[in-house]
């Protein structure tokens, strides 16, 4: 499946996005395509479980984008950032 997304701008929110989308049941791999502007979920997982993943980590469905989950996405890829060094 593949969810048009907003708010990622580099490899610290992929970092994020994929260590916990990884962690939903179903999923096997989680890919980018190279705009940055969805996430493929490969799997049987249950989409809404995954957008709601999403949402809690500032990466909203297109269309859906506010200045909470600007914000959200933007400790998101702090973390991943940081974890991506460790």
């Amino acid at each position: 499946m593949i969810i048009e997304v907003h708010n990622i701008k580099c490899g610290g929110c992929m970092n994020s996005i994929k260590k916990s989308i990884q962690e939903i049941e179903g999923v096997q791999d989680v890919l980018f395509a190279e705009d940055k502007e969805s996430v493929e979920i490969v799997g049987d997982a249950d989409r809404q479980t995954i957008v709601d993943s999403l949402v809690k980590m500032g990466y909203p469905e297109k269309g859906n984008n506010n200045l909470i989950a600007k914000t959200k996405s933007f400790v998101s890829c702090a973390v991943g950032r940081m974890s991506s060094e460790a």
